[in-house]
């Protein structure tokens, strides 16, 4: 009995009656936020015209701004309220203000995005084209959320974060770009995702108004009733399935491209190759190598297939390229201007060579410096007896510039006098024809 109680205390607890607002509050609410006229029409485009340019502009922070002032959710909680309350007259103006706002919206995005010059794919475009069974999981509880706090006398804080949650706005402007485009894949795959939110926010809002037990606004046979809830299964079957196949494939991708990563990082060095590129395929599941290195034989490329089976790539294809090949998805003219430019590298290390070969040649023929200077300073100085000299790089700590100055050598059998030291100096900088020589005398 004990556990009974504490079930039953918990039960009362989680109750959502406790804090649910009158029945009558609850449709007038319902029932004014699904209206598209004057206000909410206007506040609808400025919020479509304020997401296309965040979706343009690939900025999240302006996208939640859209999001955040759409009234989108009005009319799809409308759906789901009339169904659960056989109000039938107030689901045909839901759906027909859902479909004035959904016409509203494409025409005011495909018009901004037809004008607009910037005609770039950014992520937050990207991020809208393939739905999954996970935002459907998003919407499912995003919805719940929303219509709780609608059916609630303490709404809090809740319905900005589900319309930040369940992004109706972004998906809408991206079917927009679509059509402006003539993207047909980015405007199915856009009204897909916006079509899984609208249905599973429907349907949340159908089975809280259910589970509050809100008062029928007509009475049916069970007949129709079933007939009813079978309509329902089906739309929301039709909903379902693609996302399922879709999340299931997302996975198998992500589990690929995770593998293939993998698999790359311990091949970048294979049987003394080089791996120069990776391309990596996750929808058609390719690996593409580029190598530079000893030629890679069948053998070599069998041994790699082997090793990625082992790393759970066994269905992967995998694809070899060897040399200026390597450029896996450069044009024939990519490779003309790759060959071009090291033809011309080629031709500047050739007259690079050339000109110090010159040099090498000059020096070779011309005459030794040092034996002219010998010659005329032992006949004034007869205790030198050898002479060498270089002309070495100066650098000081003032200036970054580099200097080079002349060292001579001297070898002398017998003490030389200071006054003759700079005579000498004098001389070897008027014959050398620099301001600064460095002289050193070396004793025999």
């Amino acid at each position: 009995m004990e556990g009974y109680e504490w079930i039953k205390k918990l039960f009362n607890f989680m109750r959502l009656s406790y804090e649910k607002e009158e029945s009558q509050l609850i449709h007038d609410s319902i029932e004014k936020a699904i209206v598209f006229r004057g206000t909410n029409f206007w506040i609808l485009i400025f919020a479509i015209f304020i997401a296309s340019v965040g979706l343009n502009m690939n900025s999240p922070a302006v996208v939640i701004g859209a999001m955040l002032i759409s009234p989108l959710m009005g009319p799809i909680n409308g759906v789901g309220y009339s169904v659960a309350t056989y109000n039938f007259d107030l689901l045909k103006r839901s759906l027909k203000n859902y479909s004035f706002a959904v016409l509203g919206g494409l025409v005011a995005s495909t018009l901004y995005f037809y004008v607009s010059p910037i005609h770039v794919e950014h992520s937050e475009l990207l991020s809208r084209t393939s739905p999954t069974i996970y935002d459907v999981f998003i919407a499912m509880f995003g919805g719940l959320a929303g219509i709780v706090a609608i059916c609630s006398k303490n709404k809090g804080n809740v319905i900005p974060g589900v319309a930040i949650a369940t992004a109706l706005m972004p998906p809408l402007c991206t079917a927009g770009f679509g059509l402006a485009e003539g993207n047909m894949t980015f405007f199915l795959g856009a009204m897909y995702l916006f079509l899984i939110n609208s249905v599973f926010i429907a349907l949340s809002a159908m089975l809280v108004s259910q589970l509050l037990k809100l008062p029928k606004r007509s009475f049916l046979l069970s007949r129709e009733i079933k007939n009813t809830n079978i309509l329902v299964g089906i739309v929301i079957l039709l909903t379902v399935i693609p996302s399922v196949y879709l999340g299931i494939t997302l996975v198998k991708k992500e589990k690929f491209m995770k593998s293939a990563e993998s698999f790359v990082s311990k091949i970048g060095d294979w049987e003394g190759n080089y791996l120069l590129k990776d391309e990596v395929n996750g929808d058609l599941r390719t690996i593409k190598l580029a190598y530079v290195g000893n030629e890679i034989d069948k053998e070599s490329q069998k041994r790699l297939e082997e090793k990625a089976k082992d790393m759970g790539l066994g269905d992967a294809k995998i694809y070899i390229q060897q040399g200026f090949q390597s450029n896996l998805e450069e044009s024939d003219r990519d490779h003309q201007k790759q060959l071009d430019r090291l033809q011309s590298e080629v031709v500047n290390v050739r007259e690079t060579m050339k000109i110090n070969q010159d040099k090498l040649d000059s020096l070779a023929t011309k005459p030794p410096l040092g034996r002219d200077l010998l010659k005329e300073i032992s006949a004034i100085l007869p205790q030198i007896k050898g002479c060498s000299i270089s002309n070495e790089p100066y650098f000081t700590v003032d200036s970054d510039e580099d200097k080079t100055i002349p060292t001579v050598y001297f070898t002398i059998d017998d003490e030389i006098s200071e006054s003759e030291r700079e005579g000498v100096e004098r001389w070897l900088a008027q014959k050398l024809g620099c301001d600064y020589v460095v002289l050193n005398f070396r004793r025999i």
